[in-house]
C-alpha cells in the first residue's frame, strides 16, 4: 500500500509516505530477539501540507483509501507527540527502565519523561502500552520496554 501511494501521488502533494514502526522483543530458540512491528496496523501515513489537493489526488488515483476507511487527519498535538516518540525515522526504539516500589522509572529511550502516559506494562513480553490522544479508535499504542531491575 505504501508503494502504491508513492506511485499514485505527486511529490508536490505528499512530502512523505510512511508506516510508523516500533521495536519489540520476542523469545524463540532460547534467546530474545528484537523485532520491528507496525505501530498502527493497516494505516499508511501521508505527510502533506495541502489536505484538499491530497483528497483530490487520492480520489483520482487507484488508491482506495478514501473509499474504504477514509482519511484521518491528525492534529498538531498528536503529530508533535508521535514525532517525539518516533523521531524523523518514524520508528519507536526500545526503552529501558526500572520498577522502584511499584513505580516505573525510564532510564533510557524515547519513553523517558513519559512515565505518566504508560497505562500498562507486560514484563514477560517486554512491552508497554502508552496512552495517546488520537482521532482514531485507539487509546494506547505498544512500545518496547525492558525492565532491568525491580526493587521493593
Amino acid at each position: 500500500m505504501k508503494a502504491l501511494c508513492r506511485e499514485s501521488l505527486s511529490e508536490t502533494t505528499v512530502k512523505e509516505v510512511f508506516i510508523p514502526t516500533y521495536d519489540c522483543m520476542r523469545r524463540y530458540r532460547g534467546a530474545w530477539h528484537r523485532e520491528k512491528r507496525h505501530l498502527f496496523p493497516s494505516y499508511v501515513f501521508l505527510d502533506s501540507e495541502n489536505e484538499e489537493l491530497l483528497l483530490e489526488e487520492l480520489q483520482k488515483s487507484r488508491v482506495a483509501i478514501v473509499r474504504k476507511k477514509g482519511l484521518f487527519p491528525i492534529d498538531r498535538e498528536e503529530e508533535k507527540f508521535l514525532k517525539k516518540l518516533c523521531g524523523e525515522s518514524h520508528h519507536l526504539q526500545m526503552s529501558r527502565g526500572v520498577l522502584h516500589k511499584g513505580k516505573i522509572q525510564i532510564m533510557e529511550g524515547p519513553l523517558k519523561g513519559m512515565e505518566s502516559r504508560i497505562c500498562r506494562i507486560d514484563r514477560h513480553k517486554r512491552l508497554a502500552r502508552v496512552g495517546v490522544i488520537m482521532n482514531q479508535d485507539c487509546n494506547s499504542i505498544p512500545a518496547g520496554l525492558e525492565i532491568t531491575e525491580k526493587t521493593l
